[in-house]
């Protein structure tokens, strides 16, 4: 049977257009009325495969994800200058802190400076600290990406500071250190090379069924999860044992990305 997340349904495809979220965050439906499958952040590129409902159906250019997002988030592309480098942060206004806030944005966003101050970039959604950005391109370690986390809402499809889920977490761990992710956990496990649990080491994946988490260290991970409805760093063993109660089960292996620190 075709994934629908990753193959376009050919009924819905009549042509292909360049585009990019120019919200602060954008919902990616399986369907014009939902359910949320991931989110994109601002900036995020994709292509236009078709219309329906109000909805685009977009292929995102980061991960391949296929779904529908609501017209009003889409732009025309731009070239990113700058990324969005602390946990969160919102734009304003002016180019001060005291003006009005006018979007509030997270860590990975892609910003177009229009313009620059001596502490502020201007973007389409206002202005910018300067101290919250990185200027592309830039890469971090997946561990460090992962620790902006700690503390955020678990949140079940999510991929901000607001609220994220396990392979949202591992998504933009991954993303900024460099390194090519799927959106969801199933995909991600398929994609990184197995290895052996004796090996494991800071950087490696660990995945259940339906849950990933990211080794901070061979005994210590770092997740999105309902549990503590949050993200959170334990011990690994304490993971295995309480997550093999659950509907998870076992752990069903472990993975190095392309890349880890």
């Amino acid at each position: 049977m075709t994934d629908r997340r990753t193959h376009p349904d050919p009924t819905l495809v009549d042509g292909t257009t360049p585009a990019q979220i120019i919200s602060p965050c954008a919902d990616l439906l399986a369907r014009p009325d939902g359910p949320r499958d991931r989110q994109l952040l601002h900036g995020d590129p994709v292509t236009i495969l078709g219309d329906r409902d109000n909805h685009s159906y977009v292929r995102s250019v980061k991960d391949g994800y296929i779904g529908f997002i609501a017209a009003g988030h889409l732009g025309q592309p731009t070239k990113p200058t700058h990324m969005l480098t602390a946990a969160a942060g919102h734009a304003y206004a002016k180019a001060s802190f005291k003006s009005a806030d006018t979007a509030t944005l997270s860590f990975g966003s892609r910003l177009t400076a229009l313009s620059e101050t001596s502490g502020y970039i201007e973007t389409t959604l206002g202005f910018v600290p300067k101290s919250q950005t990185t200027p592309l391109p830039h890469t971090a370690k997946p561990t460090d990406s992962a620790r902006h986390f700690l503390g955020t809402p678990y949140l079940w499809g999510g991929n901000t500071r607001a609220g994220i889920d396990c392979s949202g977490l591992i998504q933009i761990a991954l993303l900024t250190a460099g390194i090519p992710c799927p959106g969801d956990s199933d995909l991600q496990q398929d994609a990184f090379p197995p290895i052996e649990p004796n090996r494991v080491q800071s950087g490696d994946l660990v995945f259940w069924k339906g849950h990933v988490a990211l080794l901070l260290d061979a005994l210590t991970i770092i997740h999105a999860n309902a549990h503590h409805m949050a993200v959170v760093t334990e011990p690994l063993a304490g993971a295995i044992e309480r997550i093999s109660k659950q509907d998870h089960g076992a752990v069903t292996g472990y993975a190095r990305p392309a890349s880890s620190d």
